[in-house]
């Protein structure tokens, strides 16, 4: 929400030395979020004055249509004379007041004006356009056109209001009232303990049998609803200046003189007002759902198919507009510039203010994709007591700008209602504080905001209507305690009981965390939601346990509507934004929870929040979410080690994610198998799956390998891309994370070396777990140092496989005959089940 300074002092009577940033401050410790001030008009010097053109030549021997304009800025320019000004735009004519900047003047950015040669003229100034002088979109996209009885000469700087502070709020979903300047202005008066003059104080008629006919039909969807008709509407009528400046301030762009004073009045009360063209409305005015697949066009051109929720205005023929989002093209009011195209403008307008449900209008707007400036405010809460007085001033406004005539009719449709009441502890603020406030600090501060409090140590509050969001004790609470400043409040740590800390889960994560950045990983945290069409992007099979998801009622984007089973999506994206943006070396990883649906679908029930919920409440809560195990993946791109003096460096490839999942393992103390495995995503030559074994049946925990190029195709990944992911909670499992301390032997270990000739689509894992199980126990370690393929030396299809063997005894010093019979049954055994023979 955009506050004008200017405005926001009408309704507050500020001390005159008070700047934005001391508004600002103020704002902020009452618990607002004002997160700009902007200033209008910096580094704007005169002289800029209003001028009227006397003269247009048309200078055609250029690439583009040049004028060259005398104008008259009176003695404005110290001479009396008319101002010759070269100007390239068009929408101005003889006899038009402009707006002029002269010589020695500057405008916002530093733009300093001379006079300055050129297209063949000296121009001595710049006529100036809505941008030139940071005075936002007008709508006209060209120069400034005054209205004609603006006084040549006149300092363009105060008639247009160039010079101001405006507030930048970001307002919250609770704080509707705070979408408008009357919000604002009584939050100030609070802060500064200054009156507050209300704008919505009018003197409103009372309903009579003489206004336009209105039927709600749906009272829990509209439960206040008031129109007024102006007749009389002058249809050259034009906004005048300061209301056009008033909506430009606050970000709105200025439409015609009805709907200027609509948005003006919206602005203003907080109230969202729509204007029917009179002539246009055919019969009652009614409220209700609409009709499954009924359509309307809304201002904005677009034919809406409706849904039954939706809530719409309607008229004999049907819908003629969403409730509470936008109006519909059939009864828009029509300008003066419809009337200079062959149409009819509006000169009778039936003004509707009415009070819609939050929650119908957050959906409708939200079905529709269509957020306004009403539909903002609707789902945010809106004060019904003001739908009258906004209708007042509309009108009031229409008389006084339009020359229309207020009907004598007054329209008003109430669904009877009751004001909210609280009971609440006097010290209730205090116990949530932590602070001694008192009964009268609680009942002043509730006061201020608008609450009628009675009662000693019980309350009894009445909420006003514009804080729709004060619903029970900890609201109000919270109320006393911003106003009291929560800079105010004392920091006490809390003291957490001895004997405790961070659980073995949570060291796991910490633990593999730390080893995967300090293998020159980087962490890159992603939203778990995902649409399901990245299913097909990762080659998954139809049946693949991986596409059962979990899908929200309510997700934050449409086209991510489930919960995602997989880290990899999420990740994959990471990387190509990363990638996309010129970062083509790339090593990412991320840990975090999938949700994986169970076979049996529970519902679940809301918990009691008077209470703590019993251990079996909790249980069944439990059984009723989603398995949610943690889950580590890694994906790399580019290059793994730079290049440099040092060597040519190399690139990551499918062995960096092998390894990254057997540092994972290391971490949690599991034992990990890794064997050749085709899954999804990865290259089926170049993929690896991760198995552990508990109880005595082996289970695949993850993947590993380089990507499929259909993948990387489909996800616009870097070429070579590979990724990892495997599951932490089933490693934990299986795993031992008691420190070990390395044992250090006083023998000497034996080591023997050993190259196998083996079928080139044997895979290395089997080869190595016969030579383990073979050699026995006086086997320490073994390492692969060399992969070989020669087909003169070795035959077609055949591989060798050069292995380092280390032996060593606990209790003696090997012999050279014990360590190569060590090494013999070793070979014996890869020859028995690989096929595995010798290397000459």
């Amino acid at each position: 929400m955009r506050v004008p300074l200017s405005w926001l002092r009408e309704y507050v009577d500020l001390p005159a030395t008070e700047t934005g940033r001391d508004v600002q401050a103020k704002l902020i410790s009452a618990g607002l979020e004002v997160e700009t001030v902007e200033q209008l008009g910096d580094g704007l010097k005169g002289p800029l004055v209003v001028g009227q053109v006397l003269t247009i030549e048309e200078l055609t021997e250029f690439k583009k249509p040049i004028r060259f304009c005398t104008v008259d800025v009176g003695t404005a320019n110290g001479t009396g004379e008319p101002q010759e000004i070269v100007c390239g735009a068009r929408n101005f004519a003889v006899g038009d007041k402009v707006v002029v900047v002269l010589p020695g003047a500057e405008l916002p950015g530093g733009f300093a004006i001379s006079a300055r040669k050129t297209y063949g003229h000296t121009s001595h100034g710049m006529i100036c356009s809505s941008d030139e002088l940071g005075m936002g979109d007008d709508g006209t996209k060209g120069i400034i056109v005054l209205p004609p009885e603006t006084e040549v000469g006149k300092d363009a700087i105060e008639l247009l209001e160039l010079v101001d502070e405006v507030l930048d709020i970001a307002v919250t979903a609770n704080r509707g009232d705070c979408l408008s300047i009357r919000g604002v202005a009584r939050e100030t008066a609070i802060a500064y303990g200054l009156p507050l003059r209300d704008p919505a104080l009018l003197d409103v008629p009372g309903p009579n049998a003489f206004g336009h006919p209105v039927q709600v039909s749906d009272p829990l969807g509209c439960d206040r609803f008031t129109a007024r008709t102006v007749t009389g509407l002058d249809p050259e009528a034009r906004s005048p200046i300061w209301l056009k400046r008033r909506l430009q301030k606050v970000g709105m762009r200025p439409i015609s003189l009805a709907v200027d004073i609509t948005n003006y009045v919206m602005m203003e009360l907080g109230q969202p007002l729509h204007a029917y063209d009179r002539s246009l409305v055919q019969g009652t005015i009614g409220v209700r759902r609409a009709e499954e697949g009924e359509k309307i066009v809304t201002l904005d051109g677009t034919t809406r198919t409706l849904h039954a929720e939706d809530l719409v205005i309607t008229d004999e023929r049907g819908p003629i507009g969403l409730a509470g989002v936008m109006g519909g093209a059939d009864t828009e009011i029509a300008d003066h510039d419809a009337a200079e195209n062959g149409g009819n403008a509006s000169t009778d307008v039936v003004i509707e203010a009415a009070h819609f449900d939050q929650v119908a209008i957050a959906r409708t707007a939200r079905r529709h994709k269509l957020s306004s400036e009403a539909s903002r405010r609707f789902e945010r809460g809106v004060d019904p007591m003001a739908a009258a007085a906004a209708a007042q001033r509309t009108v009031d406004l229409l008389v006084l700008l339009a020359g229309g005539t207020a009907d004598a009719g007054v329209t008003e449709v109430i669904a009877p209602s009751a004001p909210h009441t609280i009971t609440m502890p006097a010290n209730h603020p205090d116990r949530v504080a932590g602070v001694e406030y008192g009964r009268e600090t609680v009942v002043r501060r509730l006061q201020e905001v608008g609450c009628d409090v009675y009662g000693q140590d019980e309350l009894i509050v009445t909420v006003p209507s514009w804080r729709p969001d004060l619903t029970e004790v900890n609201d109000l609470a919270e109320e006393v305690i911003r106003l009291e400043g929560y800079e105010n409040l004392p920091s006490t740590l809390p003291k957490p009981p001895s004997g405790r800390g961070l659980t073995h889960r949570q060291r796991l994560h910490r633990r593999v965390g730390r080893a995967l950045a300090g293998a020159g990983y980087v962490e890159a945290p992603n939203y778990p939601f995902i649409g399901e069409q990245v299913f097909d992007q990762l080659g998954l099979d139809a049946d693949d346990p991986a596409r059962r998801v979990v899908k929200l009622t309510n997700p934050l984007n449409d086209e991510e509507p489930a919960l995602r089973t997989s880290l990899l999506p999420g990740l994959l994206g990471a990387l190509r934004r990363n990638d996309g943006r010129g970062t083509h070396d790339l090593a990412l990883f991320e840990t975090g929870l999938v949700f994986l649906p169970r076979e049996e679908r529970r519902v679940a029930v809301a918990p009691p929040v008077d209470r703590r919920p019993t251990d079996e409440e909790i249980a069944t809560l439990n059984a009723a979410l989603p398995e949610q195990p943690r889950h580590v993946a890694v994906v790399v791109a580019g290059a793994r080690e730079q290049a440099g003096w040092w060597g040519k460096g190399r690139p990551a490839d499918w062995a960096d994610t092998i390894e990254a999942g057997r540092a994972v393992a290391r971490e949690a103390g599991a034992e990990l198998v890794v064997r050749k495995g085709q899954y999804g995503p990865w290259h089926p030559g170049r993929c690896a799956e991760f198995v552990i074994v508990a109880d005595g049946t082996e289970r695949v925990v993850g993947h590993a390998g380089e990507l499929h190029p259909r993948v990387l195709k489909a996800l616009g990944l870097p070429a070579r891309t590979a990724a990892m992911e495997i599951d932490v909670d089933a490693l934990e499992q299986v795993g031992d994370s008691t420190p070990q301390a390395p044992s250090i032997s006083s023998f000497p270990v034996a080591t023997q070396d050993v190259a196998l000739v083996v079928d080139a689509f044997v895979p290395h894992a089997d080869v190595e777990a016969a030579l383990r199980e073979g050699a026995g126990e006086l086997l320490e370690g073994i390492r692969l140092f060399d992969v070989y393929e020669n087909a003169e030396q070795l035959g077609d299809g055949r591989k060798s496989l050069a292995y380092a063997l280390r032996f060593r005894a606990a209790d003696r010093t090997l012999t050279v005959d014990e360590a190569s019979a060590a090494r013999d049954a070793a070979v014996a055994l890869a020859g028995e089940r690989t096929g595995a023979v010798l290397r000459s």
